[in-house]
């Protein structure tokens, strides 16, 4: 949860506001198509409010989808680490590792993903998706 500290820093270029204005501008970036500049914003939240599942999900969908893969795999990471119940941050994680060029690391997180929410399609295509890569690898 978004603790919503108002924690103001004054170095130039910080942005306004506390954390949780932070997280809103930076969920609301991500929205309408500007990931880098929500990861930015996100990762300063992040650093304020280190333990907040919200603003971590946010910074790693940012970092995904502003092609930061790696830093998107250790923010899903952190969120896994911290509670291995997460479904959707087992899937962002394999699909991080995954575009990072590490296919046999994403099978694992996929798989726990899909074992989680067998029902969820995205879920099982990119599991599936993995599995044929390695596949192929092997057959070659």
């Amino acid at each position: 949860m978004v603790q919503g500290k108002n924690v103001h820093d004054e170095s130039p270029g910080s942005p306004g506001g506390d954390v949780y204005d932070w997280y809103q501008r930076g969920v609301k970036l991500l929205k309408e198509g500007s990931p880098a500049a929500a990861a930015a914003l996100l990762k300063r939240a992040a650093a304020a409010e280190p333990d907040s599942r919200s603003i971590r999900e946010a910074l790693a969908r940012a970092q995904f989808n502003s092609r930061q893969y790696a830093d998107a795999a250790a923010s899903f990471r952190q969120i896994v680490d911290a509670n291995p119940t997460e479904d959707y941050a087992y899937f962002g994680l394999g699909l991080s590792l995954w575009r990072t060029g590490d296919v046999e690391g994403a099978q694992e997180p996929l798989a726990i993903a899909v074992a989680m929410r067998p029902e969820e399609r995205h879920y099982v295509s990119a599991l599936k998706n993995v599995r044929a890569t390695l596949r192929a690898r092997r057959e070659m």
